[in-house]
């Protein structure tokens, strides 16, 4: 009798809760915040390149001026040392360039996307709050093993709550 008390019990439990679906991935590449933040990044990555390449020109310059009077048998060995030295710096500052690049468009494109990933976050959280659902889970981290009558995909939600079309 105890057994089939809390069978039931369990089973208005389970019907009083409300679940949904959403797919992140979706709605996060349609919301006109991310082609704007994309766009930032990619003028800055073209302008890393830019200068990245005149730095690998001016080095390409420099070793061939280098090996031009280092091929001079009248040109001293400590005259090519220094050349060697040189062209040894220069590669190291390009080599640290790229490192620094990097890391700033890594730390460029967090800063920007965090934001937008917040408001879709918030989105979700108000659409779970005024739907009354339990648990909405996200379709694009593949959280969702099975998706019977009782889940609802509120990603047509989420993007009206965003003003996405």
């Amino acid at each position: 009798m105890l057994f089939a008390i809390t069978a039931t019990m369990m089973c208005l439990a389970a019907q009083a809760q409300k679940f949904g679906y959403v797919n992140t991935s979706e709605i996060f590449n349609v919301m006109p915040e991310k082609a704007t933040a994309e766009s930032t990044l990619k003028t800055v990555s073209d302008k890393y390149e830019t200068e990245f390449k005149n730095l690998q020109d001016a080095f390409q310059k420099k070793m061939a001026d280098y090996e031009a009077a280092d091929q001079d048998a009248s040109t001293p060995q400590a005259i090519k040392d220094r050349h060697q030295q040189e062209l040894q710096d220069e590669y190291m500052k390009i080599q640290n360039f790229q490192q620094t690049a990097s890391q700033d468009l890594q730390r460029q494109q967090e800063t920007l996307l965090a934001p937008i990933t917040q408001k879709l976050q918030n989105a979700i959280q108000a659409v779970g709050a005024e739907g009354g659902y339990t648990f909405i889970f996200d379709h694009a981290a593949g959280s969702i093993i099975y998706t019977g009558n009782d889940a609802e995909d509120v990603s047509a939600k989420v993007k009206a709550k965003l003003g996405i079309k």
